[in-house]
């Protein structure tokens, strides 16, 4: 099973999770291969060059997929837009298509990078507005980033998840470093961000999905190819 990882902080602790369960070093040293950010996972998932993978929400239409996915309940501070002239972030369709839903304008930014930007900008005179807690505002929904979904293998991605608990995941301190060292965020935000991430797809869940899915269709938000 090729499995693609976005390389980024929010699935921290479920790729140690992962790691751990995982026997082959074989298959531990692909899925550190298929690393990337969102829009490139996608192309490729797209193409069947991967198993599964976590596929940004906007491109999940008619994908298969477990109730397994990256969400924020409320404010998530790695998905923010500066209010301004537009500027899309290439690494993410779905942010991108999430501020036109709101329809704000503004310069999206999103992941790690986005992550040091609040933390080294919030106490200037700056505006940033944090996408997914805009979206709760507006619709009383958690907001699902993305989803994992398969293209083969359900059932060994299901036994393979299926123990998952991101409370039991322990960080060790020096892979906490080392993203803190890569992302320019300190350990301490980075362990208080990830309490803001779940992975659980609910009811709640599932209907943020549809509408996301159905107001992004209504506006021809649909999911293009991107050339990387």
């Amino acid at each position: 099973m090729i499995f693609a990882k976005i390389d980024f902080i929010n699935l921290l602790p479920f790729h140690i999770f992962i790691k751990k369960n995982i026997q082959s070093s074989q298959q531990k040293s692909i899925i550190e291969y298929k690393k990337s950010y969102p829009s490139y996972i996608n192309n490729k998932f797209k193409k069947r060059k991967v198993d599964s993978a976590f596929i940004s929400s906007i491109a999940s239409r008619n994908e298969k997929f477990l109730d397994f996915g990256i969400v924020a309940k409320d404010r998530v501070l790695s998905v923010l837009l500066v209010p301004g002239v537009d500027e899309k972030d290439f690494q993410s369709q779905t942010s991108n298509a999430l501020s036109k839903v709101l329809e704000l304008e503004g310069k999206v930014i999103i992941g790690d990078k986005a992550l040091k930007f609040y933390h080294e900008n919030k106490d200037k005179n700056i505006k940033i507005i944090d996408l997914a807690k805009q979206w709760k505002n507006k619709y009383n929904l958690p907001f699902v980033f993305a989803v994992l979904c398969f293209n083969s293998n359900k059932i060994a991605l299901t036994k393979l998840t299926k123990n998952f608990n991101k409370k039991h995941i322990k960080i060790p301190q020096y892979i906490l470093e080392q993203y803190s060292q890569r992302s320019g965020v300190s350990k301490s935000n980075i362990s208080e961000y990830l309490k803001k991430i779940d992975y659980d797809l609910g009811i709640k869940e599932k209907r943020s999905l549809k509408l996301f899915l159905k107001l992004t269709k209504e506006k021809g938000l649909e999911w293009q190819y991107q050339i990387p």
